[in-house]
């Protein structure tokens, strides 16, 4: 016999935060531009309703597969909003999340209630549907802190990186410049890199040489963390 509930219950939504990086050498954040009521043609983040057998990331990830064709990135729970009158529809609480993808390996596609899909560079983002602009500000901060303690930025990164490409992601993310000798003098201390026998090519300038990341390494650092103080 299923159990009656004597109090009313709102609804649950996931919406999704989603940076990228990529060419354009800047922060990007994923919108996707609403089809249905309510905010018809308005910009936000993707997300939508959790189902009955759902947990909340496996809703966040559906809901990003589905409105934008992004799957299998890195998704981290950021916090729930809860204000009664967010959602016209009624009172609906929401979990975001943020996610970290590279923009070489992911080709965004709009479906289901989603009319596009994009990437718009954070700062050049337009009036956002919901209160998705404060989530994404709330995300925006989370990630300059998490990227200073846990490996995460590397998610940003393709394969195969330079050690200028990943000081400029952190300067980037961090909104300041860095000396470049400190900056990866503390970087190799973390011993979290490999050193390929690569270079770079079809590119202007001395090729750089080619790092990836230690998998293992990068899995113990992204659970104990560490003090990346620049």
């Amino acid at each position: 016999m299923a159990h009656s509930y004597d109090y009313p219950r709102p609804a649950v939504t996931v919406d999704c935060v989603v940076f990228g990086l990529g060419k354009t050498d800047q922060l990007q954040v994923l919108l996707i531009q609403r089809q249905l009521p309510p905010f018809v043609g308005q910009w936000a983040l993707p997300g939508g309703f959790v189902r009955p057998d759902e947990a909340l990331e496996q809703a966040a990830r559906r809901e990003l597969g589905e409105e934008t064709g992004v799957k299998g990135v890195f998704l981290e729970q950021l916090q729930a909003y809860g204000q009664p009158q967010r959602d016209p529809r009624g009172h609906t609480i929401t979990v975001a999340f943020y996610a970290l993808v590279n923009l070489w390996d992911y080709q965004v596609k709009a479906a289901t209630d989603a009319k596009q899909a994009c990437w718009w560079a954070i700062g050049r983002q337009p009036n956002l549907a919901f209160d998705h602009g404060k989530i994404m500000q709330d995300a925006i901060a989370a990630l300059r802190t998490s990227i200073r303690h846990r490996p995460i930025g590397f998610e940003l990164l393709p394969q195969k990186f330079t050690l200028s490409q990943l000081q400029r992601l952190y300067e980037i993310v961090l909104d300041r410049p860095f000396d470049k000798r400190n900056f990866r003098k503390k970087l190799l201390k973390l011993d979290i890199l490999i050193d390929l026998d690569e270079k770079e090519t079809n590119v202007a300038h001395r090729a750089a040489q080619l790092y990836k990341f230690d998998d293992v390494k990068y899995k113990q650092l992204a659970k104990t963390g560490f003090n990346f103080d620049l």
